[in-house]
């Protein structure tokens, strides 16, 4: 699972250039799988038929947070807005990589006698460039730019860009993996564009008209030094989500997950989550509206070049997952 994780977090794939990460899951997966395609937004969905013919959706983004170039000045210079939530706290130093290939160094105007005034319009991007024609041999306005950072192995525990949420297609494909026929027709669904308004999942769910979706993605945890306070942290099994700003969780989604975690010996954490939303709130608003929940991995850092998230909970998430598929669902 570690090689499929750092394969995954090493790719390069801001929301709307997802094609790279696209290829890699689909090579990953075709073998296992009984159809798989990709619709005009650019979401992987693969399909496992089952016993009936109900329609069960899974959903994790492909798509990671990034940076778009909008200004080169004469001195090579790149001005950038976000694509996604980050903030410019984050980025003083980091290194990001444009289109995957031309890397970078973010740095700030002058000196700051106050780091609460630090915004994009402070910020530039250096790709060594000498002058403006040198910069746009390699970038051009519109190109994006994520993360460049390594995957560290730290035991049990791993940290990387980009886990929001490779993690979450790693255990897509774990399921998958793990399930010969499922119960009913189950579409593995990679999606795109969710940081910037789960916009894939959208016309996703809206053409598939799935009976019971469910997003698979990260939350955030509130096991660290003054943390925010947040009843979830690594380590202590998938958590089952009760809400986000985006859904509340059909109460008969949760108790069944809840159910078969009591029924399988599995840990479990039950999340409400005060900031954020997930493809949970789409897939529950398509057509005439659809039973969701969502199954999230506990991550320390989110949104950071250097998320965490345990290996443990993985692994108790596939589990978890395969026992929904494996079994009918009364109210289904």
């Amino acid at each position: 699972m570690k090689n499929l994780i750092k394969k995954l977090v090493e790719s390069y794939g801001p929301s709307g250039d997802e094609e790279q990460i696209r290829e890699i899951i689909k090579a990953e997966i075709k073998d296992e799988v009984d159809n798989i395609e990709t619709d005009a937004l650019g979401n992987l969905i693969a399909l496992k038929e089952g016993k009936k013919d109900k329609k069960v959706m899974l959903a994790a983004h492909m798509d990671e947070i990034g940076l778009i170039a909008n200004h080169i000045d004469e001195d090579g210079f790149i001005r950038f807005d976000r694509v996604g939530g980050i903030s410019p706290y984050m980025l003083l130093g980091a290194r990001v990589l444009f289109n995957g290939e031309t890397p970078g160094v973010i740095d700030k105007e002058g000196q700051l006698d106050d780091i609460k005034k630090l915004n994009y319009d402070k910020l530039y991007i250096d790709i060594g460039a000498t002058n403006k024609e040198e910069a746009e041999e390699k970038v051009t306005l519109g190109d994006t730019a994520s993360y460049y950072r390594e995957f560290q192995d730290l035991g049990t525990r791993v940290t990387a860009k980009s886990l929001d949420d490779r993690i979450g297609c790693v255990t897509l494909i774990e399921t998958l993996k793990e399930i010969d026929t499922p119960e009913y027709d189950t579409y593995f669904v990679f999606t795109t564009q969710e940081e910037v308004g789960t916009r894939g999942s959208k016309v996703a769910a809206y053409n598939i008209e799935p009976d019971l979706g469910l997003a698979v993605d990260v939350t955030l945890t509130g096991d660290m030094p003054e943390a925010k306070r947040m009843s979830v942290s690594l380590g202590e099994g998938p958590a089952i989500k009760v809400k986000d700003r985006s859904v509340l969780a059909d109460p008969k989604v949760k108790n069944l997950l809840i159910d078969l975690a009591k029924e399988n010996e599995l840990p479990y954490q039950l999340e409400v989550l005060k900031y954020g939303g997930t493809d949970a709130g789409s897939m529950q608003l398509t057509k005439d509206g659809v039973l969701a929940g969502a199954v999230s991995i506990p991550c320390r850092y989110v949104h950071s070049p250097s998320e965490m998230v345990d290996i443990d909970d993985v692994e108790n998430s596939v589990k978890l997952l395969a026992a929904l598929l494996d079994n009918e669902i009364s109210f289904l």
